[in-house]
């Protein structure tokens, strides 16, 4: 296996907090509805939801394009908690993935109240 890519994220949960609390229908462009469903039972899912966008601009990263070429729902996060988190391609982001020869993923994620962040790695 060779690494094709690394990518990190970092986001302020304070500042996508004030995004969701502005336009809720943010939710609905960046996740997919298993994702929020996942997170849905917390007493404060935001903390959480931010880790997942901080894990889906690790691996557009790792694409070699961003979230204007590849929909945020076309990466989903699973897991998380008590569960390894692993990431699922669909769409544009699949056939990226397929064109740079991926064929397995590594995710790292992590909050804090303030602060949520992601490493994704990708092999072929």
């Amino acid at each position: 296996m060779a690494v094709v890519g690394i990518g990190t994220d970092l986001v302020d949960v304070d500042r996508f907090r004030q995004v969701v609390d502005r336009t809720p229908g943010v939710l609905d462009r960046l996740f997919r509805p298993g994702e929020r469903a996942r997170l849905a039972d917390r007493r404060d899912p935001v903390p959480g939801l931010a880790a997942r966008f901080a894990a889906k601009e690790a691996v557009v990263k790792v694409l070699g394009v961003g979230l204007s070429a590849v929909p945020a729902t076309d990466v989903e996060v699973h897991g998380g908690g008590d569960v390894a988190p692993f990431v699922e391609l669909h769409d544009r982001a699949a056939a990226r993935a397929a064109e740079l020869g991926v064929v397995r993923w590594h995710l790292s994620l992590t909050h804090t109240d303030s602060t949520a962040h992601a490493v994704a790695l990708a092999e072929s």
